[in-house]
């Protein structure tokens, strides 16, 4: 995500934390000589995996930062170093401009996808553990799959429903957990992960069409500049609260821009034009046990049995509303 998203899963199909700024564009695979195909694997398989471990270790960056800098000026600096990262990127590759058409789709997802979800997501993980706030953003797929049932007219399978049906189960189980005696902050912790995947879901199905006509890259560095411009206003709390932080918050917020935001992306990109996919989505969901993992290590946070419980629901969830039996609708 790309922002880190989640598993990627389908809006049609669509990824799970679809590939940051979509498939669309990118999906066709590579053709490679017979000599090359093995290196070609392995490369694709070395810039998943880094994907996937940057994807994941963003929740461990967004709770260590979080301790320093709040939600609004954490998002501010995240998305202004991605955009440049990104920015250079672009520069260097020369993707061409978007059409004035389809600029108001491309301001809507970055005011959702890197305005909205990083200020709820960064407000969730004062709330709640990395492991826990990774585990609840994976709903994001299922949360897809409905809008785009809804607005893009793809319908309701039903393994769709049946997935919902778990991963709702999961959220609730979550917020009802308690953490160090306090459930109500879980539970609030939990709606506001709720609220982020709900933001990146619904820019993902705006962002859609939009990619048979402009690069994933191209959208994904339009966005991040519209969301880093959405938080403007919390420059003046950026520059007060970095002011007075060590530096390893600092560095956590310049490592979740350069790295989960735009290294990321460009390596996902990489990965999706050598391999299909559907099967490189499926590595996404690796990313909340290495984020429960790195959480442990880094931080020295687990999720509590409850929270892991509800957890492993809502990706339980996720993995059954990609199953293809029946395509009756609901």
């Amino acid at each position: 995500m790309t922002t880190e998203p989640a598993a990627p899963t389908s809006t049609g199909p669509s990824p799970g934390a679809v590939p940051p700024a979509g498939t669309a564009a990118t999906a066709a695979v590579a053709p490679t000589a017979p000599g090359s195909a093995r290196k070609q694997a392995l490369l694709a398989s070395a810039a998943a995996g880094t994907t996937v471990v940057l994807w994941a270790s963003a929740f461990v960056g967004i709770r260590a930062a979080g301790r320093a800098l709040e939600p609004g000026p954490l998002a501010l600096a995240r998305l202004l170093v991605g955009s440049l990262v990104l920015g250079a990127i672009v520069a260097v590759r020369r993707d061409p401009f978007p059409a004035r058409r389809d600029l108001p789709g491309i301001v809507a997802c970055g005011v959702l996808w890197f305005g909205i979800y990083n200020v709820a997501l960064n407000a969730a993980e004062r709330l709640v553990d990395a492991g826990t706030a990774a585990m609840l953003v994976g709903v994001g797929p299922i949360l897809m799959a409905l809008l785009a049932g809804l607005l893009l007219k793809e319908g309701f399978p039903r393994p769709l429903m049946l997935g919902m049906l778990l991963s709702f189960g999961g959220l609730v189980v979550i917020g009802l957990s308690s953490s160090g005696g306090n459930g109500g902050s879980v539970g609030w912790g939990a709606l506001l992960c709720f609220a982020a995947a709900l933001a990146y879901a619904t820019a993902v199905v705006i962002q859609k069409p939009l990619l048979a006509r402009v690069s994933a890259l191209q959208i994904t560095f339009l966005a991040c500049t519209v969301g880093a411009v959405a938080c403007l206003p919390f420059a003046p709390a950026l520059v007060r609260e970095a002011g007075r932080a060590h530096a390893s918050p600092v560095a956590w917020a310049v490592y979740l821009g350069a790295l989960p935001t735009a290294v990321a992306f460009t390596t996902w990109a990489y990965a999706l034009a050598r391999t299909s996919a559907g099967r490189l989505g499926v590595t996404t969901y690796l990313v909340p046990p290495i984020s429960v993992l790195l959480g442990w290590l880094v931080l020295g946070e687990v999720p509590g049995w409850i929270a892991l419980v509800g957890g492993v629901l809502c990706l339980a969830g996720v993995a059954v509303s990609r199953l293809r039996f029946g395509r009756g609708t609901g």
